[in-house]
């Protein structure tokens, strides 16, 4: 925070953002992989992976606030945040790519969706832990973790300078199912458009929830029947050479972290996220107060609030028998308070609107930098190839629903 945004001047109209949560990432990646620090290993990798559950649920506590604050322009725009998903299909540009350079079967996991953890359990269920589409969309998912959010964040800054779209279009589209992507992707905007920061965070927040609810029946009934039925129509023409990807047969996803995401609540799980909650409010407040120049006891109450919303939902989805993830519970409890009327609106509106949604996301990006390290040697096996369809699926889908968006706000009359 203290380095800040940094504004590389390409040309008179285009530009790019070197933003805080970038070097945060960066640091914590190179912690890790660095051999003299021995304080930051794979025990620390394996901690900051298990809070992430923990991490997410306030950077989406911070923008179900938000939603409250804009609910009657979310529900103006309606059309465009919910077709907009379609967008999600731009993955599917990389196919054809992903042919040329040698992959075969691969590319159904790879390109059928941004393959996140939803995507990636379909595919392994759908075809089997060693198929090819598997190996497909773990390159993928591999890939994404360690260079997705840095890539979507350079990506949104310069298609603002490169592209005319609206920048409610580019906050729908940075809400690809991915918490870390979705507030990487917003953060150039709400930067280069401070004025509409409110409104976009609503959007971004709004447009990443329908992703993460909707996106896996995207998934199963369009983009991965869709992603074999193009892989049979153009591999005969396309397909050429071996490029499959190759993982040690006794490779899994570690689930023995500990990431809170089933079991009961517990004391001793309530004492360690109020803990986990505290001190990351604490270095959120610390670098809001370094980068905004904020009070430091206001950033700090603001902190505390939407530590709370995130609290309250996480407890709530392991109370009731009916089992509703804590996304749903996070996002409902952070609209009810901040929508205008309702009695906590001006007290909760006030406090949170001074913490910036930069500080959540470097302070937030800082674990993900160190639990990613531990998948360096699995990215290093991936090779240019991956890397290549990797980052056409991340543009693909962030394009195509900032264009879809940018169409249906214009017919609707919005912009």
């Amino acid at each position: 925070m203290a380095i800040g945004i940094i504004d590389i001047q390409i040309t008179d109209t285009i530009s790019f953002l070197l933003l805080p949560l970038t070097y945060s990432l960066v640091i914590g990646l190179i912690l890790y992989l660095a051999k003299p620090v021995k304080w930051v290993g794979p025990e620390q990798a394996k901690v900051a992976e298990g809070v992430m559950i923990l991490l997410i649920s306030i950077l989406i506590s911070k923008l179900a606030i938000s939603i409250g604050q804009s609910i009657d322009i979310i529900f103006h725009v309606g059309p465009a945040l919910i077709l907009q998903i379609f967008g999600d299909l731009g993955t599917l540009i990389a196919l054809p790519v992903a042919l040329l350079l040698g992959f075969r079967r691969e590319v159904i996991g790879m390109t059928s969706s941004i393959c996140r953890e939803p995507n990636l359990s379909i595919v392994i269920d759908k075809f089997g832990f060693k198929s090819p589409e598997a190996h497909g969309v773990l390159a993928i998912y591999v890939i994404g973790s360690i260079i997705g959010t840095p890539f979507i964040s350079f990506l949104a800054s310069i298609s603002v300078s490169l592209i005319p779209l609206h920048p409610y279009a580019y906050a729908m589209a940075s809400g690809v199912g991915s918490a870390s992507m979705n507030a990487a992707a917003l953060v150039p905007l709400v930067h280069m458009y401070p004025s509409m920061a409110t409104q976009l965070e609503a959007f971004a927040g709004c447009s990443n929830i329908l992703s993460f609810c909707l996106g896996i029946y995207m998934c199963i009934f369009i983009s991965l029947p869709l992603a074999e039925k193009l892989y049979t129509w153009l591999s005969p023409i396309l397909g050429k050479g071996k490029a499959q990807i190759e993982y040690d047969e006794e490779y899994v996803p570690d689930e023995s972290i500990d990431d809170d995401s089933i079991d009961k609540l517990n004391f001793g799980k309530v004492k360690r996220w109020i803990s986990l909650l505290f001190a990351f409010s604490v270095i959120a407040t610390v670098g809001n107060v370094i980068g905004y120049h904020t009070s430091f006891v206001d950033s700090f109450i603001g902190m505390v609030i939407i530590s709370l919303v995130a609290f309250i939902g996480m407890c709530l989805e392991r109370i009731f028998p009916v089992h509703i993830p804590s996304i749903i519970y996070i996002s409902l409890i952070g609209l009810f308070i901040a929508v205008p009327g309702v009695p906590t609106s001006g007290f909760v509106t006030h406090y949170v609107s001074q913490i910036e949604i930069t500080t959540i996301c470097t302070a937030f990006l800082g674990y993900v930098g160190i639990s990613i390290g531990k998948d360096w040697e699995d990215f290093k096996k991936i090779g240019w190839r991956g890397i290549i369809v990797a980052l056409i699926v991340i543009a693909g889908t962030y394009l195509c629903s900032a264009t879809i968006a940018n169409m249906l706000l214009f017919i609707t009359g919005t912009i």
